[in-house]
């Protein structure tokens, strides 16, 4: 429907009479409905109409009068008119369904991508979703396939899997994270800039050959092609975002710089600190047009983590209620990190003709990491004072001194990554695609890992587990000291790379209006890995057949099915070649999984607004797997293909216009994985989370459509983390407790105001706002610290708090 702004009055010539004129009106959107909670701006005055959409206005006559009218939803329409002197003048003002600030649902036609099982996510929900850490990962923990831990971290676990079973491409090109991050409050900055994000695509399993060789999930990001010029400025107590659009006849530029702090936040944990932590990047998306059929991009980010980490004091309350424990620690010392990655793509797409399609791209990494701490902790028990009227109450007392804990690391990487990668896409019918591709990589990785940690209790110094058995302290020790845990290693790799794949894509149509599709494809990769220092090498391959069915019948209820199976196989990158003592196993082979699962989209309306519900089961057998101990973000790998695992599980999405025009979903997720290392019986594996519930609703205020809410919430159970990293998993199976997290924040738009300075029409948004992190301040927790008491022969198992609830305030601009 066109762009119309229809004006409908009587303009009579008639001798003055009286000052005012009253104007009615009313204001409708292209469906000839009336829009209730329009926002009308007459000169100095304004009003709003109601719920059908009526308006009254008392003008002064004869006077030229700009009327503004502005919604949440609707493009803003401007009309200029002067009232003469006759009552019940009409006005008919139509408005157009806007797509600036929330975006309209559109859940009804699937693209390809969505066919073969992505999750299709709107770019505005990662700018405005709450959060401590903010960006695409922020709501991809809210689906009920990934799950996230860490407040400060942006990585996320997919259906039992780990970190490290993740891929990420953005424009196809694919992505790395540094290697030695062991904390959440080291990461800094989630690679993703969600300014410069246009599309988003989340797989959760069961993909198709041309989306790698990752075992659990790939999440694919397009970024914008700049088609206008524009600025965005994001200001918060956390840090700021600027980026820019350029667009002129064929180049096509979009850049972004980011800067993030994360005291604020660790400053609500239960540790004091000084710290003073540099997070930054900067991203650049270059496109040039050669012709309609040819383009390059160039992709570069330069990021710079440096991280100053000086605590000073623990203090954590823990136990029962009728035995409450206090624990305080007394730090010396510091850490510094210090995390520098280049990345640079080239990618060149040649539609050479309609049926054929080439693309080459070219993209080399590089991390530069440092890891040196040196950290004493002096650690004493007592109990918190309890007494309710107290201004002591909380603080602990009656302290007993029972040991010391020095952990020191002067750990580097240097690691290169270079790639090639050909594909070619052959439209053979409207119905029928044939795509092909092939990559070769080479990895350059040096590596030092020096660290150790000593452990004194009350003066006796406790020893590696499973070497001295000494009943102190009362047997006499004659054991030398040496420290409790000890990794020491130099090792330097090379690792060459080359994988091929090949799919099938078919869309065929059935009798009575029955609709079937296809992708069947195959995958495979060889690599060849060099022990430069011990002057050792290998070679393995795999092959990796994947078949993904679809099937829509024709029947009354708006539904579809998905099928999807194969067999998925992870090649080890170097972190899975290094086992727990730093030292290097060449003869590691790739993880593998079958993998059978079914899915269900039904799409249907409520209260007259699309909705779709998404149901699905899924099993994942696995074998040749690598077992792996998870502290915080950081795994560290056996470095042996011992153990069988499996995973299965039921997930449940149900997203829609709970809120007219806006998207917004709830999600429910059952799962179960476990493993069985070296024919032991199966356990928990670390990633053992059972349930999850989430929910991400977006709201405004009726009556002042320029008040926005973003709730984000998480509820989940806990996972088998708790123990010891040097643990035997068998001995310690303890599970964190159960998550919950409420992230909330509220918005004004002040361009959308009644009254407004003339200014405020340069931009095309001006909006400020506050965050509510951890709003119910829960005590949540993924490690704990382990308090050996040699007197007592006991140890205390003392949980790590996560951030509390945290203010933070926040203003964007666009213009």
């Amino acid at each position: 429907m066109k762009h119309i702004i229809f004006l409908i009055f009587a303009v009579l010539f008639f001798p003055a009479f009286g000052q005012q004129i009253t104007i009615k009106g009313v204001v409708k959107n292209q469906f000839k409905k009336g829009i209730s909670g329009v926002n009308i701006k007459a000169g100095k005055t304004g009003t709003s109409t109601d719920i059908n959409g009526n308006f009254t206005l008392h003008l002064p006559k004869g006077k030229k009068i700009k009327l503004v009218f502005s919604h949440l939803n609707y493009q803003k329409q401007k009309m200029t008119i002067i009232p003469e002197q006759k009552e019940d003048q009409f006005l008919m003002v139509y408005m157009k369904s806007k797509d600036e600030h929330i975006k309209e649902v559109v859940i009804k036609a699937k693209t390809k991508k969505e066919k073969e099982g992505a999750v299709k996510l709107g770019n505005i929900n990662a700018k405005v979703t709450p959060g401590a850490q903010k960006g695409v990962e922020n709501i991809i923990k809210s689906l009920p396939s990934a799950s996230g831990f860490d407040d400060m971290s942006s990585q996320y676990m997919v259906r039992g899997g780990n970190f490290d079973e993740n891929q990420v491409y953005i424009n196809g090109i694919e992505i790395y994270r540094p290697f030695l991050i062991r904390s959440g409050q080291q990461e800094g900055l989630s690679f993703i800039n969600p300014d410069l994000v246009q599309n988003i695509y989340f797989y959760p399993g069961g993909f198709a050959a041309d989306k790698g060789d990752k075992l659990s999930s790939v999440l694919d990001i397009t970024y914008k092609n700049p088609k206008n010029n524009h600025t965005n400025l994001d200001l918060s107590l956390l840090g700021a975002n600027i980026s820019n659009e350029f667009r002129k006849n064929k180049t096509g530029n979009i850049i972004g710089v980011r800067y993030w702090d994360n005291s604020l936040l660790v400053n609500n944990k239960d540790v004091q600190v000084d710290y003073h932590p540099r997070f930054v990047d900067l991203q650049d998306l270059f496109r040039y047009d050669f012709n309609k059929k040819l383009y390059t991009e160039f992709y570069g980010n330069i990021s710079m983590n440096l991280y100053n980490y000086k605590p000073l004091v623990k203090v954590t309350n823990f136990g029962s209620y009728q035995n409450a424990k206090a624990l305080v620690i007394d730090y010396e010392g510091q850490e510094k990190d210090n995390y520098m990655t280049f990345f640079g793509a080239v990618k060149t797409k040649w539609n050479a003709t309609k049926q054929n399609h080439y693309t080459f791209t070219a993209s080399i990494y590089n991390t530069q990491e440092e890891e040196y701490y040196d950290l004493l902790g002096q650690y004493s028990i007592g109990d918190p004072n309890t007494d309710l009227g107290s201004p002591d109450f909380g603080n602990p007392e009656n302290l007993e001194s029972l040991g010391k804990e020095f952990n020191h690391a002067r750990n580097d990487l240097d690691a290169l990554i270079a790639n090639m990668e050909v594909k070619f896409n052959k439209i053979i019918n409207k119905k029928t695609q044939f795509e092909t591709g092939i990559k070769f990589s080479n990895e350059d990785i040096k590596d030092r890992i020096n660290e150790w940690q000593m452990i004194d209790s009350a003066g006796f110094a406790l020893y590696p587990p499973n070497t001295f058995h000494l009943e102190q302290p009362y047997d006499l020790d004659i054991a030398p000291i040496v420290p409790y845990q000890r990794t020491k290693s130099f090792n330097h790799v090379q690792i060459q790379r080359a994988s091929a794949y090949g799919l099938w894509r078919k869309n065929i149509s059935l009798k009575n209006d029955n609709k079937l599709w296809i992708n069947a494809g195959i995958r495979s990769q060889t690599w060849h890995i060099q022990d430069k220092f011990n002057d050792k090498q290998n070679t393995d391959f795999y092959v990796s057949p994947r078949l993904l069915v679809g099937y829509k019948p024709n029947w009354k209820q708006n539904m579809e099915f998905r099928f999807a199976t194969g067999l998925y196989a992870q090649a080890p990158f170097y972190k899975e070649f290094r086992n727990q003592k730093g030292e290097i196993n060449i003869d590691v082979k790739a993880q593998k999984s079958y993998i059978v699962s079914l899915a269900n989209d039904w799409y249907f309306n409520m209260w007259k607004r699309p909705f779709k519900l998404t149901s699905e089961i899924y099993y994942k057998y696995l074998f040749d797997v690598n077992p792996y101990t998870m502290e915080n973000v950081r795994i560290r790998y056996f470095a042996t293909n011992n153990a069988t695992a499996f995973a299965y599980g039921f997930e449940t999405r149900i997203n829609g216009e709970f809120i007219p025009k806006i998207e917004s979903w709830f999600s429910f997720g059952l799962m179960k994985t476990m493993e069985n290392i070296n024919h032991q019986g199966y356990i928990y594996r670390p990633s053992d989370q059972r349930f999850k519930f989430a929910m991400l609703f977006q709201d405004y205020v009726p009556k002042m459509p320029n008040m926005r809410m973003y709730l984000n919430m998480t509820y989940m159970g806990g996972i088998p983390t708790g123990s010891p990293s040097y643990a035997d998993p068998y001995k310690f199976q303890f599970r964190t407790k159960n998550y919950f997290r409420s992230d909330i924040g509220l918005f004004y738009i002040l361009t959308d105001m009644k009254h407004k300075p003339k200014w405020f029409d340069k931009f095309r948004q001006i909006s400020m706002g506050v965050e509510i992190l951890n709003m119910f301040d829960a005590h949540n927790s993924i490690t704990n610290i382990w308090i050996r008491d040699i007197y007592r022969k006991g140890v205390y198992r003392v949980p790590n708090y996560l951030t509390g609830r945290t203010f933070n305030y926040k203003l964007i601009v666009k213009f």
